[in-house]
């Protein structure tokens, strides 16, 4: 049995819905700038137990050094959000993109930063010989998409940055620290899928 006949069943369900007080950073967002880039959601075809592909940056990178991120990055001139996700996992983990079956883009997230992110949901064949770019990627690993969607597996910190005070959430997995903009977009994913419409449509 695959996933992806139930998962898209309920993606396409929470997606019909409006809801209007997903998380974002817009208002933090002063310079102006809104810059286009994609990420992707790759999740293990694996029905019982499926998994999240996730990355941390090089700790000696400029922007957002050793955090953990979804692979993905600015959309090329020419591009739509799907190929540039798709590209990107390519880029950083050798991902092949064919081996991606789509499900569709979920809400586009506004960062503090000015980047407007456009989650690419999609399914992987499990046990993919990943080999991360070491210019991009420090490390990969995969943490329970089970636990990514319940909100009781996250804690809700507060620091003051940009001369206001900003709510986060915050989930450690073996030693990743997952926060900031990929828990945001998480959060705002269990919103449309959650697990219980997920189980009900398997």
């Amino acid at each position: 049995m695959s996933l992806y006949a139930p998962l898209a069943r309920a993606f396409a369900q929470g997606h019909a819905r409006d809801i209007p007080d997903l998380l974002s950073d817009a208002h933090f967002a002063k310079d102006g700038r809104a810059t286009p880039a994609a990420v992707l959601i790759a999740i293990t075809d694996v029905p019982r137990d499926p998994q999240v592909i996730l990355t941390q940056r090089p700790r000696a990178m400029r922007d957002h050094p050793g955090q953990v991120a979804f692979p993905g990055g600015k959309i090329d001139p020419g591009e739509d959000p799907v190929t540039a996700a798709l590209r990107e996992a390519e880029e950083e983990l050798a991902l092949p993109r064919e081996a991606v079956r789509v499900i569709g883009t979920s809400d586009v997230y506004h960062t503090g930063t000015g980047f407007l992110v456009t989650p690419v949901v999609g399914v992987v064949p499990p046990g993919l010989p990943l080999v991360p770019n070491p210019q991009e990627v420090e490390a990969w690993f995969e943490a329970p998409l089970a636990l990514l969607l319940d909100p009781a597996s996250w804690t809700t910190n507060e620091t003051f940055w940009r001369g206001a005070n900003r709510r986060y959430l915050e989930l450690d997995w073996q030693g990743f620290r997952i926060w900031g903009v990929t828990a945001a977009i998480i959060a705002n994913l269990s919103r449309r899928v959650s697990l219980e419409a997920l189980r009900d449509a398997a």
